[in-house]
């Protein structure tokens, strides 16, 4: 999908993410392993705001999105001394031109691949060109996140820009979450219209995750909690894994 009215207003809907401590949480990390970032790939980077956090602590990063929208939207944040490359591919699908020390995909990013060859794909295209000993870093919504906290809520956001009601179908075999967004816009005469987008997302198991980075030639180095050191918890809604390739 092309996320068209997520992207407008992707942003203003995620500002609890603290994007500035997820930067220097991510920074930390990597030289918690004795590692230099290097040449850095942001993996499904949407509005780019993650990117261009780590650009500003003077990563050589880019990005790589499937959403033509969502990167038109990251290239429009940069400014005329922040040259960022942003390169529209999926995932599964990825082809560069040279070799990455590093690779982040955060954010939930691989929870929406829905079908498991999707994600042992993006795994192996991840490896293939990812410098030996670079890491490879990226989060997942959880199993009980998807079972407990979304599962078939219904969510409201409200702001000067746009009025949000998402919706959550939950399909308890495969943990996969149907999620509806209907945007109610206004306009210069004080009426709404509506746009909708749907997508869905996939928990995986951990043992799921740690079977298909093996697969790929990714041993992983560690599992976290969300934004910490800290072991994951049952009730983890989000966990960072840490991967090499050896």
């Amino acid at each position: 999908m092309s996320y068209n009215a997520f992207a407008e207003f992707y942003d203003g809907l995620t500002g609890n993410v603290e994007y500035k401590d997820r930067a220097e949480y991510i920074e930390k990390l990597i030289k918690s392993f004795g590692r230099e970032a290097g040449t850095t790939l942001d993996l499904a980077c949407g509005t780019g705001s993650l990117t261009l956090e780590l650009y500003r602590r003077g990563f050589d990063i880019f990005g790589v999105d499937a959403s033509i929208d969502m990167l038109s939207e990251a290239q429009q944040k940069c400014s005329e001394d922040e040259q960022i490359l942003f390169i529209c591919q999926k995932m599964q699908r990825l082809n560069l031109a040279s070799e990455i020390d590093t690779c982040i995909c955060t954010l939930d990013s691989i929870n929406h691949l829905t079908n498991p060859k999707d994600v042992k794909e993006t795994f192996k295209r991840v490896a293939k060109y990812l410098s030996e000993g670079g890491l490879f870093i990226f989060d997942v919504n959880t199993i009980y996140k998807h079972r407990e906290v979304l599962c078939d809520n219904c969510f409201v956001f409200d702001t000067d820009e746009v009025f949000c009601s998402w919706q959550n179908e939950l399909d308890k075999e495969t943990d996969i979450v149907n999620i509806t967004l209907d945007f109610f816009i206004p306009d210069e005469n004080g009426l709404y219209f509506r746009e909708t987008e749907e997508f869905s997302e996939r928990a995986y198991s951990d043992e799921d995750l740690t079977q298909w980075l093996s697969e790929a030639g990714l041993k992983i180095l560690a599992i976290y909690d969300d934004m910490s050191f800290d072991e994951p918890k049952p009730e983890s809604e989000r966990k960072i894994f840490v991967a090499v390739n050896n």
